[in-house]
């Protein structure tokens, strides 16, 4: 299967309810928004995704299988292949006659479903009927010849008459008497002609709802089929090939050391080390356990320890691991695309697994999230896993499914195929698994929640605060006809404007160039147009208490530049061409840390903002011997990472600002040094502005880009955590109120970008839809919601079913626009939803809302 022509944007064919009625002299419309999502996320993790990745990390870094824990409730389908269907068939609700169910379970073909319960049941019921949804090539108008019955206990306690569609549903109610598995069997009754279709056969089981012993409700929706507690693999979650053996032969041959270090509360160190006792190659996986979310992570190093040359290594794989599915729900991988300057930047795809799929994914031309992100959520009914890679280079991963419900991944480095001299060692790239429970959303915020507890950088041991920043490279141009004088006038400008600014902002073209900004590789300030250097602009900027962000590209070499003149030896790629200032060199890369923390240093610099602007795979690939393919790229990645780690030992309060092209390098290994300021070079349109936050949200939790209009709806679209003020003193002049109104309006919601993101309408570039997603803050039961409505949307009205909330509370609900709040229960505004009108075409609302006291 096409892997692009296979992807979907998230729920882009969602089903949707337009209701309408008419008024005096008008036709008021109401979008009613289906439901998204399934589950409810509260906590960080749940104790079924936390013993599953407990077992995972057992069986894979320490060689065990622990004991299989208590049984979980599931469902065990004895149906025809994907003949088990939850709450929608084909996006459609299930359907008996004229009675629509939200919830349920389809039984696609005659058999049987058996309920395996972890407690005790006191009732089921529900009801019965054959669907009348007409999907099918001919009409399934009156057809079907079923037996719906239930068992428990050894008895049957419910049988149906003989049902066919068109007859209404058969409500049910049956004593369990504390039953733990009941057993759900349709049978086919009656003659088969041979023209009869086998697809007419088959059932709803609406509202098919459990009573515990202990009075709480399980719908039988809501239960994954098979087990949780299947055996995982006893071998190490990584693959490569040795000389012509593979490292499932090998690794079972060579000898084991194994050690456990205690890191801290929340991480747990697992080091496997294996040796070759012929050649003395070592390979050590270093794996760390995370105590307070279902993750683990690992980096494989292989070192040669002889005296010799190696035999080749290749095909090397950070990831290498099956994942179990479900063979009769249906399974989705929801995977982001990349940076790639289009309005599609971050749209969410997703993508169908049935059996025998295959899909494979890289990055494009040697930056790690160049095309596509190397991020994926592996989804079935009611759990799934999350993996993903870290690496700035270029990497890819190939998916498989078989025929049943196991699903093989494999993923690292592109291109390895080398030889290690003796003391050599080289690197994989990071490998990420999260396991997690409800639906697929649920697992995008514990992943979220990671994000922001173990791997975005703190200054002073705190996440980034959130900021606005002012700069003038709207127009100087970035920093070309920037110069001392005009510098300070911006910024007091921009100061006597009332804008609140964190930061000033000094991007690309403050050196000596020859054509443009572009021209890099001298790397001190040009003395024409700053006499006293970037200092006296810095020194101006701290006195006002503002933070200074500077801009620089180390690795890109252009001819007549300092570095090409001074340093030749230290770059590489063709000439006649921008080159590559070599990082895997130890000179090149001592020289860059020191000259530029000098600059750091002396300058006074409080973020340090790295660009790359242009794709590096060719160059590090022609510079290889045929034997030593994947050697530069590796070295290249090595020292970018371990020059990040330098700046930041030298300046532990230092900021690092990812760019490379908008958004190219935001893999896992760069966002724990770095955040991406600039999260795009697709900029300032509003409809791709409210897409790529959107679709970047799920994945990275702190991003900038700039504003270049007090229009509220397109001021609205760019709200970013961290945003860049674009607008200079002419634009702003007497409407010094209004941008001092939308940053303050900023300001009371930006907190809440580290909360829970929730998609409420699906995503889409149509200018005919409106979009709106909830940041949900659960422990103090507070939440934004940000509306958009698009400039050809008919609709004036539309109404957003909220999640997250408690039904029995009373919640507070503001418009920020409005002094006036409106109170809710959460059950209302969980089932019924939350209507928000716009007249205006375009336009948009940001909405707060507050867990009152009330009961």
């Amino acid at each position: 299967m096409n892997a692009v022509a296979a992807k979907r944007s998230y729920l882009r064919y969602s089903t949707v309810t337009v209701l309408w009625w008419p008024e005096m002299k008008s036709i008021r419309m109401l979008l009613v928004l289906p439901y998204l999502l399934t589950g409810i996320c509260h906590a960080a993790t749940t104790s079924d995704s936390t013993t599953a990745a407990q077992r995972w990390v057992a069986a894979r870094f320490l060689g065990v299988n622990e004991p299989t824990p208590s049984a979980k409730s599931f469902l065990e389908a004895r149906l025809k292949p994907n003949a088990l269907v939850r709450d929608r068939i084909e996006g459609h609700p299930l359907l008996i006659v004229d009675q629509k169910f939200d919830n349920g379970i389809a039984m696609r073909s005659p058999g049987e479903i058996i309920v395996r319960l972890s407690a005790s049941a006191s009732s089921f019921q529900g009801t019965v009927g054959v669907d009348s949804n007409d999907l099918g090539y001919y009409a399934n108008t009156g057809r079907g010849n079923v037996v719906a019955s239930v068992e428990a206990g050894g008895r049957q306690l419910f049988e149906s008459p003989v049902l066919h569609e068109g007859i209404k549903g058969i409500p049910f109610r049956v004593e369990l008497g504390g039953a733990r598995e009941i057993t759900l069997r349709l049978k086919a009754v009656g003659e088969r002609p041979s023209t009869y279709q086998a697809e007419w056969d088959q059932a709803d089981w609406g509202d098919a709802t459990i009573t515990l012993a202990d009075g709480s409700k399980l719908l039988l929706s809501s239960l994954p089929t098979s087990s949780l507690a299947q055996e995982y693999s006893l071998n190490p979650p990584f693959s490569f090939q040795f000389g012509d053996q593979l490292s499932a032969d090998l690794l079972k041959k060579w000898p084991v050391d194994r050690k456990t270090r205690q890191m801290d509360d929340q991480r747990t160190e697992y080091t496997s080390v294996y040796q070759d006792p012929a050649t003395h190659l070592v390979v050590r996986c270093v794996a760390v356990a995370y105590h307070d979310f279902p993750i683990v992570e690992w980096t494989v190093y292989f070192k040669n320890e002889g005296s010799k040359q190696t035999p080749i290594l290749q095909d090397i794989k950070a990831l290498d691991a099956d994942f179990e599915g479900d063979a009769q729900g249906t399974m989705v991988l929801h995977h982001p695309r990349g940076s790639s300057d289009s309005a599609n930047d971050y749209e969410p795809l997703e993508i169908a697994l049935p059996a025998g799929a295959q899909e494979h994914f890289a990055s494009v031309g040697g930056r790690g999230t160049d095309g596509e992100m190397p991020y994926f959520n592996l989804a079935a009914p009611g759990r799934g896993v999350i993996f993903a890679l870290g690496w700035p280079g270029q990497w890819s991963l190939d998916l498989s499914r078989d025929q049943s419900a196991q699903v093989h991944v494999r993923g690292g480095q592109e291109l390895t195929h080398f030889w290690l001299a003796p003391g050599e060692e080289v690197r994989t790239p990071l490998a990420v698994v999260q396991f997690w429970d409800g639906d697929w959303i649920c697992g995008q915020n514990v992943w979220r929640q990671w994000m922001l507890a173990h791997n975005l950088p703190r200054s002073r041991g705190k996440l980034p605060a959130p900021f606005v920043s002012g700069g003038s490279s709207r127009y100087t141009i970035e920093m070309q006809f920037a110069t001392e004088e005009n510098q300070k006038k911006y910024i007091d400008q921009t100061l006597q404007d009332g804008i609140p600014i964190n930061y000033w902002w000094m991007d690309a073209g403050w050196y000596p160039f020859t054509a443009g900004w572009w021209k890099t590789g001298t790397w001190d300030p040009d003395l024409k147009r700053f006499p006293n250097g970037l200092k006296a602009v810095a020194d101006y900027a701290h006195a006002k208490n503002l933070k200074v962000i500077l801009w620089f590209e180390p690795e890109r070499v252009t001819q007549g530049s300092w570095l090409d003149q001074h340093h030749p030896e230290w770059l590489l790629g063709p000439d006649g061409k921008d080159k590559l200032l070599d990082l895997g060199n130890p000179e090149a890369w001592h020289w860059l840390a020191d000259h530029v923390s000098s600059m750091i240093a002396d300058t006074g610099i409080d973020v340090y903002r790295q660009d790359f602007n242009f794709p590096p795979l060719q160059i590090w690939r022609a510079h290889d011997a045929p034997d030593r393919q994947g050697i530069t790229e590796i070295k290249h990645v090595e020292g970018y990472l371990a020059y990040f780690d330098e700046l930041r030992r030298r300046f532990p309060n230092l900021l690092i600002d990812t760019c490379a092209s908008g958004g190219r390098r935001n893999d896992l290994e760069t966002l724990r040094r770095a955040v991406p300021l600039w999260r795009s070079d697709y900029p300032y349109k509003p409809i791709s502005q409210q897409a790529e936050t959107y679709g970047l949200s799920l994945w990275i939790p702190f991003y900038g880009t700039a504003i270049n209009s007090l229009d509220p709806y397109i001021f609205r679209s760019q709200m970013t955590p961290a945003l860049g003020f674009g607008l200079d003193h002419q634009q702003i002049e007497g409407q010094h109120p209004i941008a001092v109104h939308l940053l303050k309006q900023w300001r009371d919601i930006v907190d809440y970008f580290y909360a829970n993101f929730i998609p409420l309408t699906p995503y889409s570039l149509e200018s005919s839809t409106w979009m709106a997603w909830q940041w949900n803050r659960p422990e103090d039961g507070s939440g934004v919601i940000e509306v958009f409505r698009r400039e050809n949307s008919p609709f004036t009205t539309a109404q957003f079913k909220l999640q997250g909330l408690d039904p029995a509370a009373h919640y507070s609900v503001k418009n920020l626009d409005s002094p006036a709040s409106t109170e809710f229960t959460g059950k209302v505004l969980m089932q019924e939803g939350l209507a928000v009108t716009l007249q205006d075409q375009p336009a948009s609302a940001l909405l707060m809302y507050r867990k009152s006291a009330k009961k």
